[in-house]
């Protein structure tokens, strides 16, 4: 499988839930209930791509929500969650994906390990959702409350999301089931007469569905977290110019350096180590050098969208550490110009920031004033 795509359905108006605002664009501890989804989702290495199907009068919270996740115009929904679902996906035909995975936008906390355990299962079946198994015992209700009979547990599993399948037996089996009631995807595949495979889900990845539920969230958003520790290198050549481009300030110099964005090696070092504290992947999976829409791009925006990752999943930078290793320029004339640059692109605070400058004593590349070379240390501090 060589291309997946996120599908995030969130245009409902949660009626159950109660209020003004849909639930999805809650307050959950500082960030929208639907941005930390997004973000476990654009962090992800196997997904190439996140969309998110909204109600067009929801535009302002999205782009709220959205902010520093590189992930385009939303899709607008329809009126019920099927239709919402299938004009998603007639959205992703341009991008033609292998893969698709529909997720809920009220589940806030879908981890990594669901995510790749529902796209290796795609190798095999067509469909595949993460599932727990029923313990308590069930039973059904009559009309006056009382019990009219206990339902046998055996074989039963309660669905979570991201459901994934193949995007072409998932598109047309939802055109087929225009107008039906089903209560998820895999029902719509099962309608279809495909095969859908349950793989392991996480008793953390509860759906909100009312103020009960959001104080489960942010309950759990509160369990102590773990510490990670991550390292970033990059190296740029020099060539033609009158400048290099060092923490997003110009910085004279009798050569440029060469690349396909701005050439700052040392965002791009920073940015590969805050990535690297995520299991996000490295720079070049979230900005391909081979697109042509980031030639001559600020890294500022790479930094940017690495820290705004690391903010969707509640997490804080504690400290970055940059050390740039070059001959010439001269980087202590511009330390604290870069130390504060460094801080405000993160939104942090620049005692969280250490820019230092070191020479190869001549030796090497660097020692022979071919380039530049930049590495760093980032550590994050996660929620439980």
């Amino acid at each position: 499988m060589t291309r997946c795509v996120a599908l995030v359905v969130a245009a409902g108006r949660g009626s159950r839930f109660g209020g003004d605002i849909p639930k999805q664009w809650r307050d959950l501890c500082g960030r929208p209930v639907l941005r930390h989804s997004l973000a476990a989702f654009a962090a992800h290495p196997s997904v190439d791509a996140v969309k998110v199907v909204i109600n067009p009068d929801d535009r302002a919270f999205y782009d709220a929500a959205a902010s520093g996740l590189n992930l385009g115009e939303p899709i607008s929904g329809g009126p019920t969650r099927q239709e919402s679902v299938r004009l998603g996906l007639e959205a992703l035909s341009d991008l033609a994906p292998d893969v698709v995975l529909i997720h809920d936008g009220a589940r806030p906390f879908i981890d990594a390990g669901v995510i790749s355990r529902v796209i290796a299962a795609l190798k095999d079946q067509p469909g595949a959702i993460p599932a727990l198994p029923v313990h308590d015992t069930l039973k059904r209700a009559g009309r006056d409350a009382t019990i009219e009979a206990t339902v046998p547990r055996t074989g039963l599993w309660r669905a979570q999301t991201p459901q994934g399948f193949r995007f072409p037996q998932i598109l047309s089996a939802h055109r087929a089931a225009q107008g039906q009631d089903l209560t998820d995807d895999a029902a719509v595949l099962e309608a279809a007469g495909l095969a859908v495979a349950l793989v392991q889900g996480n008793e953390d990845n509860l759906k909100i569905t009312t103020s009960e539920d959001l104080r489960r969230a942010e309950a759990r958003l509160a369990r102590p977290g773990d510490v990670r520790v991550a390292s970033g290198y990059d190296v740029h050549r020099f060539t033609t110019g009158d400048h290099v481009t060092l923490c997003n300030l110009k910085i004279p110099h009798d050569a440029g350096l060469e690349g396909h964005s701005d050439a700052d090696v040392a965002l791009h070092a920073a940015t590969d180590a805050l990535l690297g504290c995520i299991a996000a992947g490295d720079i070049g999976r979230h900005f391909p050098p081979t697109d042509p829409k980031w030639k001559g791009a600020d890294s500022a925006l790479f930094l940017a969208h690495a820290g705004a990752l690391i903010d969707g999943l509640g997490g804080v930078i504690v400290h970055l550490d940059l050390t740039i290793i070059c001959e010439r320029p001269k980087v202590g004339p511009h330390r604290a110009a870069m130390t504060a640059r460094v801080a405000e692109i993160l939104g942090i605070a620049e005692q969280r920031v250490g820019v230092k400058a070191t020479t190869t004593e001549g030796l090497g590349f660097t020692g022979r004033r071919e380039g530049i070379a930049a590495q760093a240390i980032a550590t994050v501090r996660l929620p439980g």
